[in-house]
């Protein structure tokens, strides 16, 4: 079996990222910013996979395993505040959170 370079493995993270922070930069919708930030998470831990793989170091699955839990507890309590933004101000909006400001 032919190893994958380190650097097709960090292009492809790198793109991942980008599209992720792009998602979070360009949209207003709190769920799709939420996608984006999974997406970024995911590119960082493609990363560390890969150069773990590379290394022939475990450290790079360690590392994976607290990202996904991160993103665990990302998901739980970003999914709990969009509940509560879809309840009271009936819009995923991020914009609509600037009437909180001089309140």
């Amino acid at each position: 079996m032919t190893a994958i370079p380190l650097e097709h493995i960090l292009i492809l993270a790198s793109i991942l990222f980008l599209i992720g922070f792009v998602g979070v930069i360009v949209r207003k919708n709190a769920l799709f910013i939420l996608m984006s930030l999974e997406v970024m998470l995911n590119a960082t831990g493609v990363a560390f996979i890969g150069a773990g793989s590379v290394w022939q170091q475990a450290d790079g699955q360690v590392m994976f395993m607290l990202i996904l839990t991160l993103a665990a507890a990302e998901v739980a309590v970003g999914l709990a505040l969009l509940i509560r933004m879809k309840h009271q101000y009936r819009s995923l909006d991020i914009d609509v959170l600037s009437d909180l400001k001089g309140q």
